[in-house]
């Protein structure tokens, strides 16, 4: 009988490319994982890695096993969710995971609601970019992860994940108070070309490289005045007129800050795509349930739902 643990091993050395990444992801030795790692090409009789340079690569019949492993996971979960149906009054932990603003804005008020109808619920939440958090998912560190499609997550047709749109919000421009663009309903993008733009630091997160791609889209290329690390940050320097901003409907700032939050018009309004993430098999886990449910109840009136589901 395979041990399904080796096989997540296997998977985690071909998600992070290295032994030791795949030890530390699962908190174990590399001595470890490699010995699993070697039982298991003993119990299968065929060579399972091969070195590549200081890193190590799966071999063709390594990949032929994860393509069985990735269904054998999923009808693992499944049957953990079966299971959990049966236990009367769950108490979890639930661990949930999310982006800065999706924290602040959905997971936060998602796991205050599942607290208030059920005190005796165990709740971890966990604040971490979309990269981190689809790698606590495959390590089985987290159940649930509120996620943004950036370029360092895997594709939407990887086998391990379950997708799901939850939200479509558009970004606003914010300006000083006393700026020309305070008294107005709305705003183009491309309006604000010649404004010294303030953004979040380029390494920090996803939003500097989202914001450079919407206002190229717009046809111009900002001038970054300012780089912040936080949204409290950014609206103090917007609120000082150092410049202006854009930013998503989930994110706020210091309500003693003068800024002016405008929305933007025309032909192509940035958006950005929220999404729920779990393992693929767990969705009908009736703690990942609820919190699902709680996290759809979350979505404020400001944010659009998106019209249906798309394939994960």
């Amino acid at each position: 009988m395979i041990d399904l643990r080796r096989l997540h091993m296997l998977r985690l050395v071909h998600q992070y490319g290295t032994v030791t990444a795949a030890a530390d992801a699962l908190h174990l030795t590399p001595s470890a994982v490699s010995h699993h790692l070697r039982e298991l090409a003993r119990e299968l009789k065929v060579p399972l890695l091969e070195p590549q340079g200081r890193r190590v690569r799966l071999t063709p019949a390594a990949h032929l096993l994860i393509e069985h492993a990735d269904a054998m996971l999923a009808r693992w979960e499944e049957a953990l969710a079966d299971l959990e149906s049966h236990r009367a009054g769950a108490s979890g932990p639930l661990r949930m995971c999310g982006f800065t603003t999706a924290v602040g804005g959905l997971v936060a008020p998602a796991a205050g609601a599942l607290l208030r109808a059920d005190p005796a619920l165990t709740i971890e939440i966990r604040e971490c970019d979309t990269d981190v958090a689809m790698g606590l998912l495959a390590a089985g560190e987290t159940d649930v992860a509120v996620i943004e499609p950036t370029a360092d997550a895997p594709p939407p047709g990887d086998p391990r994940f379950d997708r799901e749109p939850l939200m479509a919000e558009a970004l606003d421009l914010i300006v000083p108070a006393g700026h020309p663009f305070a008294g107005r309903r709305g705003v183009r993008l491309e309006d604000a070309a010649a404004e010294a733009w303030i953004s979040v630091q380029p390494e920090g997160c996803a939003h500097h490289q989202q914001v450079m791609a919407y206002c190229a889209a717009a046809g111009f290329t900002p001038r970054i005045a300012h780089n912040a690390t936080t949204w409290s940050v950014i609206w103090a320097l917007v609120g000082n007129g150092l410049g202006v901003s854009l930013v998503p409907r989930l994110a706020d700032g210091p309500a003693d800050q003068p800024v002016v939050r405008v929305p933007l018009s025309g032909d192509a309004v940035p958006m950005r795509q929220v999404l729920t993430c779990v393992r693929r098999g767990s969705r009908a886990n009736p703690l990942i349930a609820r919190a699902l449910g709680a996290l759809r109840e979350a979505v404020p009136s400001r944010c659009a739902l998106p019209p249906e589901r798309p394939a994960a």
